[in-house]
């Protein structure tokens, strides 16, 4: 019988989580930016570290990994036990195993977990997002660093919009139900500059009292649903008439032919919001 996974955020620097997928007994961490959060759940959850997975090779994900690693040989006394750094192939991350490609796949046997590979350039031009397969009970699970946010997208450092335009595309042919593991709480900015764009938007209206009660209580946001964020995410939405016409109005009216073109004007917006 399988042991239902659970995922579990842990705060971390000014407003990161990095996720924990554990059973209860074995675990593995997404984008450790920071070691001293991580040792310190593992520790009161009784846990072992098998692994960890990486996105992309921004700082605020990447500066925990040596740490981990040293404090993980530490606990098994040197024995030949060392953990697996997983990481996109396009980037330098440091201490990485195995660099891994569009449609690879990252299987553990503790915990029991299986994920695929996808290529999300964008924010950065090597980034990666981790899709696992609903399996049982569990629904279907994205990690998808700083691609994706609740009610925005990441700022386009080193891809260009069409990149980042295909990319949520990818996001997009995901079931509705795929729960998204973002990794910045950004969702409460997001929401104000999502109702400039779509002030009649009656979902984000109500996505926006309800994350505010969520914060006001210290509670994530996180994860959100492929199908909520189709609601309520411009950036999802620039096929939508609404945000087609508030970013051509920002534009100064001028008409704007297709998904990507129309991205690159919201981004550039929210960028100076």
């Amino acid at each position: 019988m399988n042991t239902s996974l659970q995922v579990w955020p842990i705060p971390a620097l000014q407003d990161n989580y990095i996720w924990c997928v554990h059973d209860g007994q074995s675990a593995v961490v997404v984008d450790p930016g920071e070691s001293a959060p991580v040792i310190s759940f593992l520790q009161q959850n009784h846990l072992q570290l098998t692994g960890i997975l990486i996105t992309h090779y921004h700082a605020d994900h990447i500066g925990g990994i040596e740490s981990l690693l040293k404090w993980h040989s530490s606990q098994v006394n040197g024995d030949n036990l060392a953990i697996p750094v997983y990481g996109p192939a396009a980037e330098d991350i440091p201490f990485r195993t195995r660099a891994l490609l569009e449609g690879d796949q990252v299987e553990f046997i503790k915990p029991a977990l299986a994920l695929g590979v996808l290529e999300v350039p964008g924010h950065t031009l090597g980034h990666i997002a981790y899709f696992a397969q609903a399996r049982g009970t569990e629904p279907p699970r994205l990690f998808c660093g700083d691609t994706l946010f609740a009610s925005g997208c990441g700022r386009l450092f080193e891809g260009t919009p069409t990149q980042m335009s295909e990319s949520l595309a990818k996001f997009l042919a995901l079931p509705s139900e795929t729960l998204m593991f973002c990794t910045h709480e950004y969702t409460l900015s997001n929401i104000r500059f999502a109702l400039a764009v779509e002030p009649n938007n009656a979902d984000l209206l109500a996505w926006s009292s309800q994350a505010q009660a969520m914060r006001h209580s210290n509670q994530p946001t996180l994860p959100t649903t492929l199908g909520h964020e189709r609601q309520v995410n411009p950036f999802l939405r620039c096929d939508q008439a609404p945000v087609i016409q508030a970013a051509s109005q920002h534009a100064n009216h001028r008409q704007l032919k297709n998904k990507a073109e129309v991205l690159a004007v919201v981004r550039a917006w929210k960028d100076q919001f």
